[in-house]
């Protein structure tokens, strides 16, 4: 049976931290699917912090697009996280919202069509106000549309503030 948990919260809140511990409560062997690109030096050695707060029990995949063409049946996955792999399909489309929203929604489907245990980790961008730049507010819509798809599947949904994460939904 499929299972489907959200974490949300705001930059540096606890979620990812929260989320694996989940992941490792529920598996002796989790699944990490990281979706981020290196961007730059300084995200690089980002991405080096979280791989080494991983214990070698973790299996990585690392996919910044195509989630579902991984057989993850049987196993809990970690999806780290939804913003990165929003942005990538957001730039790849050229800012386009809809079509970007689409591709995203029909990557969820097909990759919760798996029977797994499925936590994504997402941001809350929207909660600081309107963004002045247009491809922000833009990409903020974006992410807010597609955190609303996933809750409303999701078993399960965390808010994290400060490092204590709050059930919301389940």
């Amino acid at each position: 049976m499929t299972k489907i948990i959200l974490v949300t919260g705001g930059q540096r809140s606890g979620k990812s931290l929260f989320a694996e511990q989940l992941a490792l409560a529920a598996s002796d062997q989790p699944i990490y699917m990281a979706t981020s690109r290196v961007w730059d030096a300084e995200y690089e050695q980002r991405i080096i912090l979280h791989q080494r707060r991983r214990e070698a029990n973790w299996f990585t995949i690392e996919e910044d697009k195509q989630l579902s063409k991984h057989l993850v049946e049987g196993h809990v996955v970690l999806v780290d996280c939804v913003t990165l792999w929003a942005t990538n399909y957001f730039f790849d489309l050229d800012s386009h919202i809809e079509q970007a929203l689409q591709a995203l929604q029909h990557e969820f489907d097909s990759l919760t069509k798996q029977q797994a245990q499925f936590i994504f980790v997402t941001n809350e961008i929207g909660l600081g106000g309107t963004p002045e730049n247009k491809l922000q507010r833009q990409f903020t819509d974006l992410l807010g549309w597609l955190n609303q798809y996933i809750a409303e599947r999701a078993d399960e949904v965390y808010f994290t503030v400060s490092g204590i994460p709050m059930k919301i939904k389940g």
